[in-house]
């Protein structure tokens, strides 16, 4: 399962940690709340209950009191219910209210004994308060009041809590989301500049006074970033210091292997053979040098101009001997494109090579365009590409399986590289495609500015 990334997490935490606080200060709140409007409700109402108590035992102290019409003359409300229970015998207003059988024992035990209380229960499933006041020995009047209204308030109260909690917490999500987009902008400024880096544009740098909590990324970053484009240089300088040096005595090389296959009629079948492969190896070798020293250069910015492509690829067909029938240009590919001819022409040159030695020959050269760009294409009637390789093809020396496959081995080994190099140099992109019905097709797309 993948892991939720940085921003999520960081939201997240927000939201429980706002959804707990407010769920704990709602609880509290509620509990505070109901405990307050409890307490309230049974003072209120004791004082209620004690007032009748005085009333009923006045009323029941004359001559054959009637039990009835003193109930009768208490002013209970809307929410209030009274039972007189007197030598055991129950008296209420109602016929059979069933208060009776609902009064909790253990306040029945309380006020037996002489002494008032309270108590809260449910009666009917209703919440109510339950209060018994001692009238004489055998005499004793229960008041229940009953709290819907109450009780319907505190569940209103609660609602509210519920969605402010909720409410809360969506907040807290909001704030996390725009906190960790706060936060986490400095790294995507260090991720686009690294991707800059990553492309071949080694003068990104970080601003250290854009994010001062970030200085010391920045500064160590910047400081990287020198290091590595002062080795690259190095490097560079390296590949064509020993490439130039080395074209000198090939050169003297060529002339001599030359000389020898010039007068190799003159030689036996062996000394012959040993002439071609010396001729041959040398050629092969001067192909690797002039390759490294195109290398050694790539690096270097793109000099775009105007450049009639059309033309450009049929030129490098005829000059491989191949018929300039073999470009197709799409209606709207654009008759100049604003890019670097010399590249190009290496990207071009290179491609159908690979085509001619390892694909079984080029069969298109195809000259368009995309939503994402200019394109080039170059089909070949070989095997194709396997996947596995497809990304590793562009690497430098690197022939292996998929050179193997596709035909022989000679060659250097940096034709695709020198291929990937000027298309990254133009901020282009190419990659080995199957081609339909079969070989390979090499697309390099390029950034659309038309001249």
């Amino acid at each position: 399962m993948r892991r939720p990334g940085l921003r999520t997490r960081v939201t997240a935490g927000f939201a429980v940690g706002a959804l707990l606080v407010s769920a704990a200060m709602a609880l509290l709140s509620y509990q505070v709340t109901e405990r307050y409007l409890l307490d309230e409700r049974e003072r209120s109402a004791g004082r209620a209950v004690l007032s009748d108590a005085g009333i009923v035992r006045a009323g029941l102290s004359g001559d054959d009191p009637d039990e009835l019409e003193v109930l009768r003359s208490l002013d209970t409300g809307a929410n209030r219910r009274a039972l007189l229970l007197r030598e055991g015998v129950p008296y209420s207003r109602t016929v059979d209210s069933g208060l009776a059988r609902n009064l909790p024992d253990s306040l029945v035990a309380l006020v037996e004994r002489g002494e008032p209380g309270v108590q809260r229960v449910r009666i009917n499933d209703r919440p109510a308060m339950v209060f018994g006041v001692p009238l004489g020995p055998s005499t004793a009047l229960y008041e229940v009041d009953y709290l819907h209204e109450l009780d319907r308030s505190l569940k209103a109260l609660a609602l509210v809590l519920t969605l402010a909690a909720a409410g809360t917490a969506g907040a807290g999500a909001l704030l996390g989301w725009y906190a960790s987009r706060r936060v986490l902008r400095p790294l995507s400024t260090v991720a686009d500049a690294a991707r800059d880096i990553a492309d071949g544009r080694l003068s990104a740098r970080l601003d250290p006074e854009t994010e001062p909590d970030l200085a010391r990324l920045a500064a160590s970053f910047n400081r990287m970033v020198d290091q590595l484009s002062a080795r690259m240089e190095r490097d560079r300088r390296f590949a064509a210091d020993v490439s130039h040096e080395l074209r000198s005595p090939l050169q003297t090389l060529s002339s001599a292997a030359s000389v020898l296959q010039r007068r190799s009629a003159n030689y036996d079948e062996r000394t012959g053979l040993a002439a071609r492969l010396l001729v041959e190896e040398v050629d092969r070798f001067q192909e690797l040098v002039t390759d490294l020293l195109e290398l050694a250069r790539s690096d270097q910015p793109a000099d775009v101009a105007a450049t009639d492509i059309a033309a450009l690829a049929r030129q490098v067909c005829r000059s491989r001997g191949l018929p300039a029938e073999l470009v197709v240009v799409a209606p709207d590919a654009g008759a100049l494109w604003q890019v670097d001819r010399r590249r190009v022409e290496q990207v071009l040159a290179n491609l159908v090579d690979n085509a001619q030695a390892h694909g079984g020959g080029a069969v298109a050269v195809r000259v368009g365009r995309d939503p994402g760009g200019h394109v080039l294409e170059v089909d070949d009637e070989g095997p194709g590409v396997s996947p596995a390789d497809r990304d590793a093809i562009f690497d430098r020396f690197v022939r292996g399986r998929s050179a193997g496959a596709r035909g022989n081995t000679e060659g250097t080994g940096l034709g695709l590289a020198l291929v990937a190099q000027h298309v990254s140099a133009h901020g282009g992109t190419v990659q080995v495609l199957d081609r339909p019905g079969g070989g390979a097709r090499f697309r390099v797309v390029l950034p659309r500015e038309d001249a």
